[in-house]
This record gives structure tokens, C-alpha cells and sequence, in this order.
């Protein structure tokens, strides 16, 4: 029976990693086109200052790793190019990957379900640590994506965009 709460833990958050990431990847990008109360930027983010300034997010985001690619989705570790419908995409994806990583965050309590205590501190401790990260980098991106969309936007009104 030890052996089976091993297996399950030490494999449980990447089938869980791999399962809820390949779903959102099947969903249709119209879900995730818009902002809903999870994704939306709230005041207290500071037009994206708390990332910056408070978890330094500038400074280790590229060190995440983009599960996104290795599932057939879109790679998020480089800004490809500057046109505005690739921006919006990549604003469509940090929606998706946002969500996946609060579903697969969520997933914790089931570890419960089989562990003693001290386990279940340590798989969320897991959960937290594989998750929370990879949701600030993908509000912090947003939000950068977002003002850089809105100067192309104001730059393209005003005749004065520059070709891409």
C-alpha cells in the first residue's frame, strides 16, 4: 500500500500537469479571448508594478519552464514578433495558461484524499511552488502585452506607426 501513496505522489502532479494542460490546449482560444474575474487586472496589481517591483518576476520568469510546446501549444518564453494580432494571441494564451495553472493548482486537495498530514503540507507546498510562480508570470506578461499593444494601437492612430 506505501508503495501505491508513492507511486501517486510522485506521479500525481505531473499527470495532473500534463492532463489539465492538454485540455485547456483543446479548448477553443474564444474562450479565453476575454477577461473574466480571475484573469482581469485589478488596481492593487498597479498596472503590473507589484510584479515587477515586489516578486522581481522580471528576473526569473525566464527561468520557468513552458509546458505549453511540449503539449502542441504556443511557446511563451519569447516574444516572436511585434505585430499587434500576434500580441493579442499571446494575450489569449496567458489567459489559457493562467487558467490551466489554477485548475492544476486546485487539483492539490486531492493528494488528501491518501496522504497523512505531513504529506499533504508537502504536496502543497508542491502545488503552490509549481503553480503560483507560472500564474504571476503570466499576469505580469499580460499586463506588459497590454500596454505595449495600447501604444501600437495610439501610434497606428496617429499616423505615425513604425512598419513591422
Amino acid at each position: 500500500m506505501k508503495a501505491l501513496v508513492w507511486i501517486a505522489n510522485v506521479l500525481g502532479f505531473p499527470v495532473i500537469h500534463i492532463v489539465v494542460g492538454r485540455t485547456m490546449l483543446s479548448l477553443p482560444a474564444s474562450l479565453f479571448a476575454q477577461d473574466c474575474w480571475l484573469t482581469r487586472e485589478y488596481r492593487w496589481e498597479c498596472g503590473g508594478m507589484l510584479y515587477r517591483n515586489r516578486f522581481g518576476v522580471h528576473r526569473w520568469k525566464k527561468r520557468l519552464p513552458d509546458g505549453a510546446p511540449w503539449l502542441g501549444g504556443m511557446a511563451k518564453k519569447r516574444i516572436a514578433t511585434r505585430r499587434p494580432e500576434y500580441l493579442e494571441s499571446f494575450v489569449v494564451q496567458t489567459h489559457r495558461a493562467e487558467a490551466a495553472h489554477w485548475c492544476m493548482l486546485l487539483c492539490t486537495p486531492l493528494f488528501f484524499l491518501w496522504n497523512p498530514l505531513w504529506a499533504c503540507f508537502v504536496m502543497t507546498f508542491y502545488g503552490v511552488a509549481a503553480n503560483v510562480p507560472c500564474i504571476l508570470a503570466q499576469r505580469a506578461n499580460r499586463i506588459q502585452l497590454r500596454r505595449v499593444l495600447m501604444r501600437k494601437t495610439r501610434a497606428g492612430q496617429s499616423g505615425c506607426a513604425k512598419p513591422s
